[in-house]
This record gives C-alpha cells, sequence and structure tokens, in this order.
C-alpha cells in the first residue's frame, strides 16, 4: 500500500523539518514528543490508487476542491481513482465549507471549525487507512407537511458524505433521464410541474382529451432494499474502495428493518434514492417507450390519451418495481382524465395542474392563511418582527408565484401587521 505524503510535527516551519510526530524546527535526530498534522506539499500520489491501479468507470469533472470558502475548484476526475480523490485535503475542505453554509453558528460547526485543519486531517488519515468509522445518527421527527422522521450525521459525517457527494453526482446525473427532476441541478418542483403541464397540452392539442396515470411508491426510502442499491452502485463504479465505502455508508445508516431502507437527512440518501429510481426511469423511457413521463423522487405521472393504454402500463409498471426493486404503489395510484369540466386537476408537485393554467394545493392555501393569522396575532403581541415574517414567507411566495395566485397574494399580505395600542 502506497502511502501518501503526510507531514508530523508542531507549526513552526524549519527547513530541516521530519517525518513523522517529530518538532518541524528540529533536527530528526530531535526525539521530543511535539506533535502536529499537516498534509504535504507535494502530490506524489495523485495519480495512483491506494489500492493498485484501480480504472474509475467515468470519466468526467468531479468532485470540488477550495482555496477559499467562496473559490471552489473541481478537481478533475482523469487525473485518477474516485477515491484517491476523495482523501485530498483541498476536496474534505470544500466540503466542510459546504456543510457550514446556513449552520455557521451551530454548536456542532463551530466545534468543528475551530481545529479546522487538524479535523479534517483526522478525517483523510481515517478514510486513508481504512480507519473511518460513522457516529450514531440524531434523529428527530418534523410535522410539515406530514410526520417523518428524520435521521441526521453528525458533522464530521456530514462533510464525508458530502466530499462523496460531490465526486460521485456529476457522474452519476450525466446518465439519469431528462424528466427526473428531483435533487439535479437545473431541474427541481417548477421545472417538472411545468414539464407535465407541457405534456398535457400536446396531448389534448393532438387529441381532445388528456388522461394520466398518477402513482407514488409507498414508503420509499424506508423500502429500499441495500442488495439492489449495492448492485446498481457497484455496476456504475470500478473503484473499489469508493463503492466499499458507499456500502459502507449504506449499512451503517439507521433503518427499521436490517437491510432494507436509506435515512431521510442523508446527502447520499437523496443519490441513493434517485439511483435507484433511474431503473424505474429507464423502463417507462426505453422499454414501454413512453413520451410524456416525469418522476420526482417517488412521485411519478404518465400522460396519455388513451386510458387503456396507462391501465395497461400501471400494470406493467407495478410488476417492474416489484420484481425488479422490490417497491410497491400507495393506494392513491390511479387513473383519471385532466380537464377542467369532464375531469380534474392533476395533483402533482405542490400543483393542481390543468392545460391552461396552475393553483395551488387546497391544503397549502389553508395552511398559509393559519400561518398568517399566527404571525398577525405575534406581531400585534411584539412577539415578532416584520423581518422575521418576511423570512418565513418568502419560500411559500417564490412556491405561489409559480402559480396563477394574484388575487390570493393580494389577499394575504395587503391586509397591514399592527401593533397592539399598548405594545406601541
Amino acid at each position: 500500500m502506497m502511502r501518501l505524503p503526510l507531514r508530523g510535527g508542531n507549526w513552526n516551519n524549519g527547513s530541516n523539518a521530519g517525518l513523522g510526530a517529530l518538532n518541524l524546527n528540529n533536527s530528526r535526530s530531535n526525539s521530543n514528543s511535539n506533535i502536529g498534522f499537516r498534509p504535504a506539499l507535494d502530490d506524489t500520489a495523485r495519480n495512483t490508487c491506494l489500492m493498485g491501479q484501480c480504472q474509475c468507470h467515468f470519466q468526467k469533472d468531479a468532485a470540488a476542491s477550495a482555496n477559499a470558502e467562496k473559490q471552489i475548484k473541481p478537481l478533475d476526475a482523469s487525473s485518477g481513482c474516485l477515491y484517491e480523490q476523495l482523501i485530498q485535503f483541498d476536496a474534505l475542505l470544500t466540503a466542510a465549507y459546504q456543510c457550514r453554509k446556513g449552520k455557521a453558528h451551530k454548536a456542532s460547526s463551530l466545534k468543528f471549525f475551530n481545529n479546522l485543519e487538524e479535523n479534517i486531517i483526522d478525517l483523510q488519515n481515517e478514510l486513508t487507512w481504512g480507519m473511518y468509522h460513522a457516529s450514531p445518527y440524531h434523529q428527530f421527527y418534523v410535522f410539515e407537511p406530514k410526520r417523518r422522521l428524520i435521521s441526521a450525521p453528525n458533522f464530521r459525517d456530514r462533510v464525508v458524505h458530502r466530499a462523496i457527494y460531490n465526486l460521485i453526482e456529476p457522474l452519476f446525473d450525466k446518465r439519469f433521464e431528462y424528466d427526473s427532476y428531483a435533487c439535479r441541478n437545473n431541474k427541481g418542483t417548477h421545472k417538472g410541474a411545468e414539464r407535465a403541464q407541457l405534456f398535457i397540452r400536446q396531448v389534448e392539442r393532438g387529441h381532445g382529451k388528456a388522461y394520466a396515470l398518477k402513482a407514488d411508491i409507498s414508503r420509499y426510502f424506508s423500502s429500499i432494499r441495500h442488495d439492489v442499491l449495492k448492485q446498481l452502485v457497484s455496476s456504475k463504479l470500478k473503484c473499489q474502495r469508493m463503492v466499499s465505502l458507499l456500502e459502507y455508508v449504506i449499512d451503517t445508516s439507521p433503518t427499521e428493518t436490517p437491510g432494507v431502507g436509506i435515512p431521510l437527512g442523508n446527502l447520499t440518501s437523496q443519490l441513493f434514492a434517485n439511483v435507484y429510481l433511474h431503473e424505474l426511469d429507464r423502463y417507462a423511457k426505453h422499454t414501454l417507450r413512453a413520451k410524456r413521463y416525469v418522476r420526482y423522487m417517488d412521485d411519478f405521472v404518465f400522460i396519455h390519451h388513451d386510458k387503456q393504454q396507462l391501465h395497461a402500463w400501471r400494470v406493467e409498471v407495478e410488476r417492474f418495481l416489484n420484481s425488479e426493486l422490490g417497491l410497491c404503489t400507495n393506494q392513491k395510484t390511479q387513473v383519471f382524465p385532466i380537464g377542467v369540466g369532464k375531469g380534474r386537476a392533476l395533483d402533482f408537485l405542490g400543483y393542481r395542474i390543468y392545460s391552461t393554467h396552475r393553483l395551488l394545493r387546497k391544503c397549502s392555501v389553508k395552511r398559509m392563511k393559519t400561518n398568517m393569522k399566527k404571525y398577525r396575532k405575534k406581531y400585534a403581541a411584539g412577539k415578532m418582527d416584520i423581518k422575521t415574517i418576511q423570512q418565513k414567507v418568502q419560500s411559500w411566495l417564490g412556491h405561489a408565484s409559480h402559480a396563477n395566485t394574484f388575487n390570493l397574494r393580494t389577499a394575504l399580505f395587503t391586509k397591514p401587521f399592527r401593533r397592539t395600542k399598548h405594545e406601541l
């Protein structure tokens, strides 16, 4: 095994710096115990894999390296093994800064950045020599829009997950189907909704009536089989050390049933979930030859003019999901006509979609009206300021602006906020 060129010593520079745990301003014969670590200045191991000549399956710009928090340069996947790039100091440092965004004042972030260089090199050494061990996850429930168990890794594990994601996400992404819209650059809910609406318009223009097969997976994240996921990952990556690390991340994730499920709250889980259902995308597009198919994570829809064709596809899709991926659709899965008169809206990605317009879900409108009443009461009592209220409603306004909601937004936000007299 080739060793990475790591240097040791405290932070005093000297021309006679020795290797190992020696003071850098003393000669190599000095036996004091001052210890410190830093990455080597040379780059002799970059082009060889630690476990031999491991040729990576993908050739594309991947992970990022940082000279500063806001300046990130991509590493070149063609320069060596994926795992070799993962354990580079710059790749881990970039991941740490990315994990800190939006969480700079949290205790876990402050603790890690208080000794940033030492913590990065600790991770680098652990990953290099196969000594990395994940810490227990922090688990808690969220209740919007529904009750879900979130499993969050601690900060140092998030750094590792982010570094992995930076490297392999672009490589998998280029193989995903165009009409997969979850957790991808230049995609998202708004573009997915626009695409579904375009398909409805196309069908109505050509055939007068559009039908939808709307489906989602029952308990998707909790139903992903580890053996199938590992096989899908290993079939795409030839870097065995990276594959082994990904399998370790999968195996150490908290699950209700051994060997089944990945946690909500993991960055790598988002990628794994897309890799898993990419098989469904390929089946829909290339086996069923469905031209108008859109998926956002575990929600997917087929648009067609022939209702019987959609029923036939439903049978085939459910058979494929069960036999190949160990998944099943939930009870909401159905085929129905789309239309204002003889039909109904396509309820997809937070919108009620017709060919001519889009509306928000009724539950979203009701929830926002309830929140606005709560914000007005708190503002009147002096328990909330306008700036905080603006921050809370901005994301909803962004979502609502992609639907026909001008009158709704006017009704919700034109009424002024007022303090009660005793607060003036």
